[in-house]
């Protein structure tokens, strides 16, 4: 039987949600039905490591979407790609022309990842993209939220939406925490007495740690412990200078981007996350699946269904530095039977996010479209 090929376009494999989502679903692919075809643009990408050997890979020479569309439509015709798939709005928009200049007869499909909004020129771009979204064949939502967003800002009509969530590769994460180990330098962050609440994102407003630092800084004062930031961005030289005008910069690490975030995750008492809106909150199914409990504020979208509306992981109202604070330390301060039963939740609750599961949603959308 002749396989299905997927060709995935994305910027670049770099650190962010989108590539490792990609990344989640062209490995999980069933070999036996589908060759998954992988393209970026001319950058090198963190997660290129990880990708299956099988996976064809390659590179437009240019680092300018704008020049990508003819590259890449040249490489659907000669691969004779059947489904183009793409996420992030330019890149869809790309992808989707690029598709159509083809002249062939793949499909289009995109995923959109996050709740995008703002002042009135930001929603006319957005009303643009819904024009281009129109031009595809299928919409992918990465959550309930984001397929809100979809009708109200970009205009999309509700049956041309699927939502599908993010996979979560539970295996995956599990053989990289039992056949990895922590960097010396990190071990030590670990060995002391004190309890350590982890946080992973860019440091851009969107994560929102300045407030995470503030209700660091009150929990510190009733409790041993220590913030441990993963992630790399502008604000860094803020952030810093804030954890020093708190007097907790000695209890505040920021170790930067991390490969394996997992064992971080895994060593921790507490994941906390305080974005100001997410697509999905990936981060947070990850966290359940090493068994560490959460807390997340209840932004727009995601926290709310990985949780089930604070089920699964405590929800706190966005900004709120005394609620999150009184979150942390209910946590941090809970016997280990109690405990024990939230991690236990949770593990249960990501099995409903484990790539098979979500991949095959993927590959029924695939075959449907080409039906």
């Amino acid at each position: 039987m002749k396989k299905i090929k997927i060709l995935f376009f994305i910027y670049q494999m770099g650190a962010g949600g989108a590539a490792r989502t990609l990344l989640n679903i062209i490995n999980n692919l069933d070999r036996k039905k589908y060759q998954p075809v992988l393209v970026t643009l001319d950058y090198n990408g963190s997660y290129e490591s990880e990708i299956k050997d099988d996976v064809i890979f390659k590179k437009v020479n240019t680092q300018r979407l704008s020049r990508s569309i003819f590259k890449l439509a040249k490489i659907i015709r000669t691969e004779k790609i059947d489904i183009v798939f793409s996420t992030i709005p330019r890149v869809n928009t790309i992808a989707i022309l690029a598709t159509r200049l083809s002249f062939t007869k793949a499909k289009s499909v995109v995923r959109e990842a996050s709740n995008l909004d703002g002042d009135f020129i930001e929603r006319l771009k957005l009303r643009a993209f819904g024009r281009i979204y129109k031009l595809s064949d299928q919409v992918i939502s990465l959550s309930e939220g984001v397929k809100v967003n979809l009708i109200e800002r970009y205009k999309l009509n509700p049956k041309d939406i699927k939502v599908i969530y993010n996979p979560i590769d539970i295996n995956e994460i599990q053989k990289r925490i039992t056949t990895e180990q922590l960097k010396s330098e990190y071990q030590a962050l670990f060995e002391s007495n004190r309890k350590t609440i982890i946080n992973v994102g860019r440091l851009v407003p969107q994560k929102d740690q300045t407030t995470l630092i503030k209700a660091f800084a009150k929990i510190n004062e009733q409790i041993k412990s220590r913030l441990i930031i993963l992630g790399e961005g502008p604000l860094l030289e803020d952030l810093t200078t804030l954890t020093q005008d708190l007097n907790v910069s000695e209890h505040v690490h920021f170790v930067g981007f991390q490969h394996n975030p997992y064992l971080f995750f895994e060593a921790a008492d507490l994941f906390v996350l305080t974005s100001t809106f997410e697509g999905f909150g990936h981060v947070l199914a990850e966290a359940l699946a090493t068994g560490t409990p959460v807390v997340s504020t209840n932004c727009r979208s995601g926290p709310a269904e990985i949780l089930e509306n604070g089920k699964y992981g405590r929800l706190v109202e966005v900004g709120n530095v005394d609620e999150i604070a009184e979150n942390i330390l209910a946590i941090l301060n809970l016997a280990n039977q109690p405990l024990n039963d939230i991690i236990d939740k949770g593990y249960q609750r990501v099995q409903f996010f484990n790539a098979d599961r979500i991949v095959k949603q993927y590959q029924s959308t695939f075959e449907n479209l080409l039906q």
